[in-house]
């Protein structure tokens, strides 16, 4: 769940960055002055972007996929448990 979040973020601030390096071309005659000054700022912006996106689309991840997650868990410790389960192999791992 990490590694699909970490990636559909990255996914869209690269799509963002080059959305942007598009719509700013104009620019483009004044690049090593604005890189020169503006870099550490830009590069934070970037990363600070990144980093709360990530955790949105962590939390969006969660919310819609881990949903009822400990009830089902729940039941099947119950059946595992109860010997009536599953598996008999996961009832014999559980019991030692």
């Amino acid at each position: 769940m990490v590694q699909s979040s970490a990636f559909l973020s990255a996914v869209i601030v690269i799509a963002l960055c080059m959305l942007l390096l598009g719509e700013l071309s104009f620019l483009a005659p004044y690049r090593a002055a604005i890189l020169h000054r503006y870099a550490g700022p830009i590069l934070t912006f970037i990363a600070l972007f990144a980093v709360n996106l990530f955790g949105a689309v962590l939390a969006v991840n969660r919310r819609l996929f881990l949903r009822d997650t400990g009830k089902k868990l729940a039941h099947v410790e119950k059946q595992l448990r109860t010997g009536s389960s599953i598996s008999d192999e996961l009832t014999q791992r559980l019991s030692e």
